[in-house]
């Protein structure tokens, strides 16, 4: 099998090996990972991989990393009684061509990897579904589940979160890296479910197009018109971790910021001590968003068939909203999931286009 190991202390360095799967285990089943997409996300997971947990998913040789990313994959190999060959299912994988899991709690709809290794992250991402009774299952829209689905699901989180504290009174909210897919995601929830709340995006002089042809957002200005945003009650949102930009932000809003929240980490370069969160910033203390354990706590409130439903509903309007905004664009094999990987980090990709690999 292959997989792209990352250095860990400099992640532009990678290199393409291959291994020697070995035997499977008892009451393992070999997948054969067939696509997934690379997007901010997987950035992001790099960058806070090693304080979130995120390396050891799928563990490398010292001081190497594989991020972990979202896709297909086929069982080609079970000793597992209730998985034949063929069979295909959904969830969090390694940027390689093979992945082994040992499937616990199995139902008609999914498993959860009970690989020892894994047990202490967080359960969320050691789900998968069973792509024959996955009720979110679409073949014609199995680009756009890996492309947008896992940031669009946090998107969710978010609009939940702040539904559930009122906005904390703001009157409009502010996103950064505007055209990023979390960004739209939230951007989208938050037109149908609290649409009395203001959107402004924010996105580099070249994207403000693009995000204003997304339809999501009620007005759309470059990083350096952060002074002309309207100083009332506001929420920030910050998808890019840049440490200055945080700044100016808080600096201009002062109390009227009600509340600073952190999400990811797509201008690496910039993104300063704590993500952008330095401790003498005016306004009230950015306050990271930990996603899974949002996710948790959904589940918990409303049980996983109504809190379900309800991710469902969102994704289905999501997809109208701007399902068609960003064109696929297809790579095989895992040389180009790693330079991918690399172009991304460098910020070199067109937010236009969504990427998917096919190993």
């Amino acid at each position: 099998m292959q997989q792209v190991h990352v250095d860990k202390s400099k992640l532009t360095n990678t290199e393409l090996v291959e291994l020697d799967a070995g035997p499977l285990a008892d009451g393992g089943v070999r997948l054969a990972i067939e696509s997934f997409s690379v997007t901010a996300n997987n950035i992001t997971y790099a960058v806070v991989g090693d304080g979130f947990g995120y390396w050891n998913f799928f563990p490398a040789p010292d001081g190497m990393g594989i991020v972990p990313m979202w896709g297909h994959a086929r069982v080609i190999e079970s000793n597992h009684p209730d998985f034949s060959e063929g069979e295909r299912v959904y969830g969090y994988l390694p940027m390689a061509s093979h992945l082994d899991v040992m499937p616990g709690k199995v139902s008609a709809s999914g498993f959860v990897d009970m690989a020892e290794h894994r047990q202490p992250m967080s359960p969320i991402y050691n789900q998968y579904s069973r792509l024959a009774a996955d009720p979110e299952h679409d073949p014609a829209r199995e680009g756009e589940r890996m492309i947008f689905g896992p940031l669009f699901k946090t998107g969710f989180l978010i609009e939940y979160f702040m539904r559930t504290q009122e906005w904390f009174d703001a009157t409009q909210v502010i996103l950064t890296s505007a055209s990023s897919k979390t960004a739209m995601g939230l951007a989208s929830v938050t037109k149908r479910r609290s649409p009395q709340v203001k959107r402004i995006g924010l996105t580099s002089s070249g994207n403000v197009e693009f995000v204003k042809d997304s339809g999501l957002y009620d007005d759309v200005l470059p990083y350096d018109a952060v002074d002309q945003i309207e100083r009332v009650s506001s929420v920030t949102v910050d998808f890019a971790g840049n440490a200055g930009l945080l700044r100016d932000l808080h600096q201009h809003f002062g109390d009227a910021l009600k509340y600073s929240c952190l999400v990811g980490v797509t201008h690496i370069e910039e993104r300063g001590s704590g993500m952008g969160g330095a401790s003498d910033l005016p306004g009230p203390t950015p306050t990271l968003f930990f996603a899974p354990d949002h996710a948790v706590a959904l589940f918990k409130e409303h049980g996983p068939e109504k809190a379900g439903a309800m991710v469902a509903e969102s994704w289905r309007g999501f997809l109208e909203d701007s399902g068609d905004s960003v064109e696929i664009e297809r790579h095989s094999g895992l040389a180009a999931a790693r330079d991918v990987f690399v172009e991304m980090l460098g910020g070199k990709v067109d937010p236009a286009k969504g990427i998917v690999i096919e190993p």
